[in-house]
């Protein structure tokens, strides 16, 4: 059989150099006996050595050889189809590994410059605002000033005998140097060389044709790869340009030959305001590719077709789609390539307001929408007010998230995304020039107009086309346009035009007063220049710095939606099965900021609110002697705390290892925040003094007042933080989509952020546990529950229900249910109805109240008295109800001439019911 075109469920794995195609075939038995229909991975193509995630691809042509062969591949493959599963790749279109000494398209850009076939490939500006970078890509890769780096002899000509090319290292970085420089190079060593091989080297500056200079070129280098015994020869001749430490002047002809270059070495922090190549964000070695035109596309997706032809590859998942330039036509031309039907998801960050555009070609997300959806449900909005009080009460004053998050896009823009923000206000200005109502326009106030509508833009980008500007798109224009003109900082009247442009109608019409393609062009470099700042401002800034509650600073999340009603949800669920039914559902990824687990238990803080606030209170006097000169301060003192709450193990054999974990994460996330400390600007002391205070609170081998009173309250957290965490995989499970399983998440997953979330999986032990959940007793697994045993069969025997009846999750309705009862608001039930068949989904929530802190188990048949599930007719003509996770039989019972399921005989052996029903 083959796998179902759309997944039953996905498992995600992180492939590398540890983790290959031969390990990745060693789970496939495992997986399947899970109930997983395709294995979900992170890019195999190859990527730079010694890559930990896949994104620095090098060569889309080939696989990564530190995760295995074709033959190994092939023999994944193979190991999938006999157990009917497919494959899922993580595929990378935005952007390419450049700098080092492995990108063959980068270095041939910079040996040839824009001559380069591949000088298109990337997003390049050939004519930045300096004059002296014309013509020039800025490689801003030094370690500290170029004039330094140059003086100390770090930059070093080097002949490569093998490839008989003569190029620039720094440390690891090949700088090619342009073959028309041949010529003099080797003029001291002519002797030896050959008049022969030194005519073709004279002959490469004499010719104007790009494409006979190139295979010039190409014949002198062949010439001098054949005759190796040149090497010391050709050696002794660049040491001519060595220069010396100790007399600075010596570097003068070293200086001038790489000043003549197609490239300029420079500095990493000069990237802020000169950089002339579109990145993955602010990452200097990620340079961005030009998907919209078709031979980069057709090159760089070459492999990927042919494995779907081959049946070897059934679902892709895309990376970053909103870096691209035109997204609706990548994703038409993926399904046109594809020549069969394939299962699409996209990496979408989406407003709460927002949706997917309609024209995309797509099953739907990759589940960030579904994450917080989720979340939501197990957050008390009750407690909003009170944990906001408590935050300003300890940290000395009000924080404004939506300030953070304006003030952050500002820094982003300011200090490491400015020079993208250089070109478009000279494009605009450009424009501006094209008639004489903005021609007073200066570039310094469309520079600070155009900072502002980015800082106030309210998603991540719109999708303006050369076809059209979408109503939807119109409307966040007008708001981050109105927004930016009351906050000032420019003349108004550019507000007006900068708005016109970027709904392209000052380029539009019959005879429009601007250049139509100009307009079209900058409205869509915008877009790409929009996102990055808000996903650098907004995810990797303000989240960081707001911590109210930390379990709602997710990834698609926003701090300020507090909770979530189960009538919200229910509306949200049938829009997504009306909309998007085969979208991705996740609760943890690889860039998720925190684990599953890990929020769930930080979720009952919401509902924990008065002990919370006395608690911390107390935490705070007792650790003050602690500090060093104040530091850590409070705000990332409050955030260590709810940290150590949510990822305290409970296994006291992993306190040892936590503790450097725990100061890994705290100390990512204090450079992430950027107030004190920061990747660009570090503060040694500061960060000294975190990992210090981090140590000293949780000590054992000393008397630790503050761990004898954290360790009860995290212990009634984590239990709560088991029921939560059991009722959102079980909701994950059965809502409308395709679920997803993060590598290791089938047991408690506690970890913290990346690359903490990354740490080695011990599958042993889930195979091993999977063999002894089989046929274990229900309260044995809900006693032991800190061995995650109970949440291993919960996925088992759901996702063995979407095995038998698949049509019921794939294509059946979402029927919301009612609870009625004293306890009714703390449940959340719903159905899934396919032709007569249905599955009822019972899950508890915000339970705080209900469970007795002294209460070592969950609140079962007792606390439920009273209240029931009421069956709607299309349910209640069922012949009988079987508990799916236990196999027990549920009798309904009659309630004023209804038929009615009990909450007590649903959560009679365990905290939450997944009901099948029969007949």
């Amino acid at each position: 059989m083959a796998p179902p075109l759309v997944p039953r469920a996905t498992y995600r794995l992180q492939l590398n150099a540890d983790f290959g195609f031969a390990e990745a075939e060693a789970l496939v038995p495992y997986l399947a006996r899970l109930g997983i229909s395709h294995l979900y991975t992170s890019s195999f193509l190859k990527a730079r050595a010694g890559s930990r995630h896949g994104y620095d691809i090098i060569d889309h042509a080939a696989i990564n050889p530190e995760i295995g062969d074709r033959a190994s591949f092939d023999s994944l493959s193979a190991a999938l189809a006999r157990h009917d599963m497919g494959l899922v790749l993580d595929v990378v279109p935005n952007h390419m590994g450049v700098g080092g000494h492995d990108n063959a398209w980068w270095l041939d850009v910079l040996e040839w410059g824009e001559d380069s076939p591949y000088a298109a490939f990337f997003d390049i500006d050939w004519q930045p605002a300096r004059r002296e970078l014309r013509g020039k890509l800025l490689l801003p890769f030094l370690g500290d000033h170029y004039g330094a780096v140059l003086e100390r002899g770090e930059l070093k000509p080097v002949y490569d005998r093998a490839e008989g090319s003569i190029g620039i290292w720094y440390w690891e970085h090949r700088l090619p140097l342009a073959p028309t420089h041949y010529a003099r190079l080797l003029a001291p060593a002519a002797e030896a060389i050959g008049e022969t091989t030194m005519d073709l080297a004279r002959g490469i500056a004499g010719t104007r044709s790009p494409s006979a200079r190139r295979r010039a070129a190409l014949e002198m280098k062949a010439a001098l790869a054949a005759r190796p015994e040149l090497g010391d020869a050709i050696d002794a001749a660049l040491g001519r340009l060595t220069g010396d430490p100790a007399e600075p002047r010596s570097f003068a002809p070293l200086h001038r030959l790489m000043d003549a270059q197609h490239w300029r070495i420079a500095y990493w922090r000069v990237a802020a305001d000169e950089i002339n190549y579109r990145r993955f964000f602010d990452i200097n070695d990620l340079a961005g590719l030009r998907m919209e035109l078709p031979q980069v596309f057709e090159t760089t997706h070459r492999l990927i077709f042919e494995l779907i032809a081959e049946g070897k590859l059934h679902g892709l998942r895309i990376d970053h789609v909103d870096g691209l330039h035109h997204p609706a036509q990548y994703l038409s031309r993926l399904r046109e390539h594809a020549g069969r039907p394939v299962w699409v998801v996209v990496e979408k960050i989406l407003a709460h307001h927002e949706r997917i555009r309609r024209d995309w070609p797509v099953a739907g997300e990759t589940g960030y929408q579904a994450l917080n959806l989720i979340n939501g449900l197990f957050v008390d909005p009750e407690g909003a007010e009170p944990l906001e009080r408590t935050y300003a009460r300890f940290i000395g004053g009000d924080l404004d998230f939506e300030e953070e998050v304006y003030r952050a896009k500002k820094l982003i823009m300011a200090e490491t995304m400015g020079s993208e923000l250089t070109v478009l206000a000279l494009r605009l200005g450009r424009i501006a020039q094209a008639h004489w109502r903005s021609r007073d326009f200066t570039l310094s106030g469309l520079r600070r107009a155009l900072e502002e509508v980015v800082a106030c833009f309210p998603i991540y980008r719109t999708y303006v086309t050369a076809r059209r500007v979408g109503e939807q798109d119109r409307r966040y224009i007008d708001w981050a346009v109105a927004q930016a003109r009351k906050r000032g900082g420019a003349d108004p009247a550019i507000y007006d035009f900068v708005h016109g442009i970027l709904t392209t109608d000052l380029g539009r019409g019959p005879r429009p007063y601007y250049p139509r393609r100009a307009v079209i062009a900058f409205a869509q470099s915008f877009q790409q220049y929009s996102g990055p700042v808000m996903a650098k401002g907004f995810e990797d800034t303000a989240l960081y710095r707001y911590n109210r509650l930390v379990a709602l600073n997710e990834v698609g999340g926003d701090p300020r939606r507090f909770g979530l009603s189960a009538s919200a949800f229910h509306q949200t669920a049938r829009r997504r099965r009306a909309s998007w039914p085969h979208a991705m559902i996740a609760t943890a990824t690889h860039d998720t900021k925190r684990g599953e687990d890990m929020r769930a238990r930080l979720n009952a803080l919401s509902e924990l609110h008065e002990d919370w606030r006395v608690r911390l209170e107390r935490w705070g006097r007792l650790n003050a002697a602690f500090k060093h000169d104040g530091a850590p301060d409070a705000n990332d003192e409050i955030l260590l705390y709810q940290t150590m709450l949510g990822a305290w193990p409970e296994d006291a054999a992993e306190e040892a290892a936590f503790v450097p974990r725990l100061q890994g994460a705290m100390l990512k996330s204090v450079r992430e925040a950027k107030r004190i400390t920061s990747w660009a600007n570090p503060d040694a002391d500061y960060e000294r003094a975190l990992a210090d205070f981090v140590a000293r609170l949780c000590a054992r081998d000393r008397r630790n007042p503050f761990l004898d009173d954290f360790l009860p309250f995290r212990a009634r957290l984590a239990r709560l933080g088991m029921v939560n965490g059991l009722a959102q995989t079980l909701v994950k499970l059965t809502m409308p989509g395709v679920p997803d399983i993060y590598q290791g998440c089938e047991l408690w997953q506690l970890d913290m952020v990346d690359p903490d979330n990354r740490r080695p999986v011990d599958w042993r032990r889930r195979a091993r546990l999977l063999d002894e959940v089989a046929d274990a007793d229900p309260w044995t697994l809900i006693e032991n529950w800190p061995s995650g045993a109970v949440k291993l069969r919960l996925i088992e025997r759901a996702l063995g229900l979407r095995k038998r009846r698949p049509d019921l999750f794939e294509r059946g309705d979402y029927l919301p249910l009612s609870p009625r009862g004293d306890l009714a608001r703390h449940l959340l039930a719903y159905a899934r109805v396919r032709e007569g068949g249905a599955a009822i989904v019972v899950v508890p929530r915000l339970i705080a109240g209900l469970w007795p802190e002294h209460n070592l188990l969950p609140p079962l048949r007792g606390a439920w008295r009273g209240t029931f599930v009421e069956l709607p007719p299309v349910l209640a003509r069922a012949e009988g109800f079987r508990d799916v996770l236990t196999g027990a039989r549920i009798e309904p019972a009659s309630r004023r001439g209804a038929r009615v399921l009990k909450a007590c005989d649903l959560f009679d052996q365990g905290p939450v019911a997944l009901v099948e029903t029969e007949g």
